[in-house]
C-alpha cells in the first residue's frame, strides 16, 4: 500500500497504481465529477496518472489556478485535430499551453487568414459537442516512431527521436493522436469556453535556421465571464501597443531603407527623450554620480579581456578597419573600467560611481524585434560603482533607493522583485569561490528582507561572474515590464582588467563592481511608458502641452498672442489656426493625447482668458493667462502623473 497525504493533512493507503481519479473518487462523488487533475508533490498531472509511491496529492477543481493549464492544453489538441479535418494535407508541430492561452504550430503550404479561422473555432466546438474521450497511450519508442512516420507526421517523429523516454506517451482522442506527456481533461466535452485568436508565422522550435510553420494562437477560459474579461484587456493592450501609438502620434519610426531594429526619433518622440534624459542627469548629480562617454566601437582585444568576444561573440556586431577587428559594443562596462584605470585609486577615492547614456549595439534575430522593445541599437541608462566589499551594502540600498524613486517620478509605483542566484549544485560554472558568492547572496537577501520587499528567488538564474536583482514593473494593465537590474561583479571583471585600489594597509586590493540599470534601455522604456499612459504622456512628459484654438478666423489675432505669451515661458504649445470646425480641431488634439485645449472666442478676448478644456476633466472654465501659468509650473514642478 502507499500513503497519499492530502491537502488537510489526513492521510488515506491506496494500493499502488491507483489514479488521481480513483482518489477523488474515493473522497466523494462531487469530488470526482468536478476533478479535472491533480498536483501530485509539485508535479501537475491528469486524473490518469498512477500513484506508485507515498506522496502528496492535491485534487484539483476548476477553482485551482493549475487547472486553467490542463484546459488549455487540452483545447489546443482539440485545435490540431480540428486543422487536420479541415486540412488534412497539414502536419503537426507542437502546442503547448501558455500564460494567456495556447498555439499550436503547423506545418502548412498555405496562411490561415480570418476566416478560415473562423471555421477552425466552429469545428473545434464541434468536437467539444462530440464528448470524445481522450486517452493515454503508451508505445515502445520505435513502435511511435513508426507510427508516426506512416502517418507523414515528420516533425513529430523529429521530437520522439530528440525528446521521447519510453514508454512513449501519447494521446487519443478520436481518430486524432499526437505524441505528449499531458496532462489533459478526460473529454473534449469538459472544454467549456474557447477563442481562435490570430495566426502568424513561426519558425519550428524557435530557430530561424528551421522551415516555417504557421502558428494559430487561441485561449479557453472554464467561465464565459472569464474570457470576455481577457477579450477586453487584449482589445485595451491593443490600442495601447506602442507600434501603433508610435506611428499615429508621430513618435518614431523604423525605417526599411536603414535596417530592422533600429529606431528614427521624430521630433516628438525625441523630446520625450530629452525630456527623460534630462531627468536622469539631474537626478544623478544629486546621486554624486559622475557622467562618463565611452566609443562606439572598439578593438575586438578588449571584448576578449572582458569575456564578451567568447561568450557574446554571436550577438555582436564586428567590422575590419586597417586589418584589424574593431566591435560596435554590445555593452558600456569595459569602457567605463578603462576610465577607472586611467590612474591609480585610493580606498579614500571609493566608491567611484560612472554614469553614461551609452549607446550600444547587439545583434538579436529578426524575429524577436518588437518596436522599441526589443532592437539592434539601443540606448542604456548605464552606471557603474566601483566600490570595497565594505561599501555594498550601501550602495545597493542606494540603488534600490534610486530604482523607486525615478520609476515611481514616471508613474510606475508597482513592482514585482526577483533575486538571481547560483545553482549550488553546479558551482563549478560560476566565477569566484563560495564564500564570495555566500557573502553576495546573503547581502542581497539581507537588503530585500530588511526593507520589507517579498521577492522570488531565482536559483541557478545568476550570471557567472554575480547573483542580480531584478525589479519587473507593472503597468496600468498590471503587465510585468523587465527594467531594473542590481548586478553584483566581485570576481570575474575586477580579475580580468586588474580592477584595484590602495587600501589603509598601503596595499593593493581588488575591486567590486554594481554593474546597474534604472530605466534598462531608453527604447525599452519609452515604449514601455507609450503603453502604460496609452500614448497620454503626463504634462511634463507630453510632446505638446497644450494647443491654443481660436473660435473662428476672426480671433486668429488674439489667440497668436496667448500662444506667444506662452510659449516665450517655455511651455510646447502649438496654434491651430486651420479652416476646420472647432469641435473637429479639439477632437483632433485629444487624439493626439495634448493635455491642454486653450480656445480663444469674444468673451475671452474682451476678459483676457482662455477657456481650458483638459483631456481628463473636459471644461475647466475660463483662466487668466497668470493663474493659467501657475497650475502649468506646477504640473511640471511635481512631475505630476494627470493635469
Amino acid at each position: 500500500m502507499i500513503t497519499v497525504t492530502l491537502p488537510d493533512g489526513s492521510s488515506r493507503e491506496y494500493p499502488p497504481q491507483t489514479t488521481v481519479g480513483d482518489v477523488a473518487a474515493s473522497i466523494g462523488p462531487g469530488l470526482a465529477k468536478q476533478a479535472v487533475g491533480g498536483v501530485v508533490d509539485d508535479q501537475l498531472v491528469d486524473l490518469r496518472f498512477e500513484l506508485t509511491a507515498d506522496c502528496r496529492l492535491r485534487i484539483l477543481t476548476s477553482r485551482d489556478p493549475e487547472s486553467i493549464e490542463v484546459l488549455r492544453h487540452s483545447t489546443a489538441h482539440v485545435l490540431a485535430q480540428a486543422v487536420q479535418e479541415l486540412y488534412p494535407e497539414v502536419k503537426l508541430g507542437i502546442g503547448p499551453a501558455t500564460e494567456d492561452g495556447f498555439y499550436y504550430d503547423f506545418d502548412y503550404d498555405g496562411t490561415f487568414a480570418p476566416e478560415d479561422l473562423e471555421a477552425i473555432e466552429q469545428r473545434m466546438k464541434e468536437i467539444v459537442k462530440r464528448d470524445l474521450p481522450i486517452e493515454r497511450v503508451y508505445y515502445d519508442k520505435d513502435e511511435a516512431l513508426q507510427m508516426f512516420d506512416g502517418m507523414g507526421e515528420r516533425l513529430k517523429k523529429e521530437l520522439v527521436e530528440a525528446k521521447a523516454e519510453p514508454p512513449v506517451s501519447c494521446y487519443r482522442q478520436g481518430d486524432f493522436i499526437d505524441f505528449c506527456r499531458g496532462p489533459h481533461l478526460r473529454s473534449t466535452g469538459q472544454i467549456p469556453k474557447l477563442k481562435l485568436l490570430t495566426s502568424s508565422g513561426a519558425y519550428w522550435l524557435g530557430d530561424e535556421h528551421n522551415q516555417m510553420l504557421q502558428r494559430i494562437n487561441g485561449t479557453a477560459f472554464w467561465k464565459q465571464k472569464d474570457l470576455d474579461a481577457h477579450l477586453e484587456r487584449l482589445e485595451e493592450i491593443k490600442k495601447r501597443d506602442h507600434r501603433r501609438l508610435g506611428k499615429d502620434l508621430d513618435l518614431f519610426s523604423i525605417q526599411e531603407p536603414a535596417g530592422a531594429g533600429l529606431i528614427f526619433w521624430h521630433p516628438k518622440g525625441a523630446v520625450v527623450r530629452e525630456l527623460i534624459e534630462s531627468y536622469w542627469k539631474e537626478k544623478h548629480r544629486a546621486w554624486e554620480y559622475q557622467p562618463v562617454s565611452t566609443p562606439h566601437i572598439a578593438h575586438h582585444e578588449l571584448w576578449k579581456t572582458s569575456g564578451h568576444y567568447d561568450y557574446y561573440r554571436e550577438n555582436m556586431f564586428t567590422l575590419d578597419i586597417d586589418e584589424l577587428e574593431y566591435v560596435l559594443k554590445p555593452m558600456n562596462c569595459p569602457g567605463h573600467i578603462l576610465i577607472y584605470n586611467a590612474r591609480r585609486r585610493s580606498y579614500r577615492d571609493l566608491p567611484i560611481r560612472y554614469s553614461e547614456l551609452g549607446t550600444v549595439y547587439r545583434y538579436e534575430k529578426s524575429g524577436v524585434l518588437h518596436g522599441t522593445l526589443r532592437v539592434r541599437g539601443f540606448t542604456q541608462d548605464d552606471a557603474h560603482i566601483f566600490c570595497t566589499p565594505d561599501q555594498l551594502e550601501r550602495e545597493v540600498i542606494g540603488v534600490f533607493d534610486q530604482a523607486e524613486d525615478i520609476l515611481k517620478t514616471f508613474g510606475f509605483d508597482e513592482y514585482r522583485v526577483e533575486l538571481s542566484l547560483s545553482d549550488p549544485e553546479n558551482m563549478e560554472k560560476y566565477a569566484g569561490d563560495p564564500e564570495q558568492w555566500a557573502f553576495a547572496e546573503g547581502l542581497l537577501r539581507r537588503v530585500l528582507e530588511e526593507r520589507g520587499v517579498e521577492y522570488k528567488a531565482e536559483h541557478g538564474e545568476a550570471a557567472f561572474y554575480g547573483p542580480k536583482i531584478d525589479l519587473k514593473l507593472l503597468d496600468a494593465l498590471r503587465r510585468e515590464w523587465q527594467l531594473t537590474t542590481i548586478q553584483f561583479d566581485f570576481g570575474h571583471l575586477p580579475k580580468q582588467f586588474g580592477i584595484t585600489y590602495v587600501g589603509a594597509d598601503s596595499k593593493e586590493h581588488q575591486c567590486v563592481i554594481i554593474h546597474r540599470a534604472l530605466l534598462g534601455s531608453i527604447e525599452r522604456f519609452f515604449g514601455t511608458l507609450i503603453e502604460h499612459y496609452a500614448g497620454a504622456f503626463p504634462f511634463w512628459l507630453a510632446p505638446v502641452q497644450a494647443v491654443v484654438l481660436p473660435l473662428s478666423d476672426k480671433f486668429n489675432d488674439y489667440a497668436e498672442k496667448q500662444y506667444k505669451l506662452l510659449k516665450d515661458k517655455g511651455y510646447r504649445v502649438e496654434l491651430d489656426t486651420r479652416n476646420e470646425k472647432l469641435n473637429y480641431r479639439i477632437r483632433d488634439a485629444q487624439l493626439m493625447k495634448v493635455p491642454f485645449m486653450l480656445i480663444a472666442g469674444g468673451r475671452e478676448e474682451e476678459a483676457g482668458t482662455l477657456a481650458v478644456r483638459n483631456r481628463f476633466e473636459g471644461d475647466l472654465g475660463a483662466w487668466e493667462i497668470p493663474a493659467l501659468c501657475e497650475r502649468f509650473d506646477e504640473l511640471v514642478r511635481t512631475r505630476a502623473v494627470k493635469p
